[in-house]
């Protein structure tokens, strides 16, 4: 199934959440990329990133998966911390409650 607009609204929200609850820095989400054939890109401008997300056309695991590495990347995550804050993020996407619990 591909991507919604609602769907993208709705993830950006539940990864902002749980990215605050991990003192993160949260990203602004935003479709799409203005370079034509990129699935992501992020933009560094000030003190807060922009991530750029493909919707159209993709399934959407794939552009979970680009929004949760937007967030690892905006704050600049590496090794076990990163591990540990990408399965949180799915977790968060996957069922928010049980996320914002833990």
């Amino acid at each position: 199934m591909d991507a919604t607009t609602l769907q993208f609204a709705s993830a950006a929200r539940d990864l902002a959440t749980a990215a605050r609850l991990r003192d993160l820095v949260v990203p602004g989400f935003r479709s799409p990329p203005r370079i034509a054939d990129a699935h992501r890109t992020i933009r560094r401008r000030g003190p807060v990133p922009s991530v750029a997300v493909k919707l159209r056309g993709r399934p959407w695991p794939a552009v979970l998966a680009d929004m949760i590495e937007g967030v690892v990347v905006a704050n600049e995550l590496t090794g076990i911390r990163a591990d540990r804050v990408r399965a949180a993020l799915w977790l968060a996407v996957d069922d928010p409650a049980v996320a914002q619990a833990a």
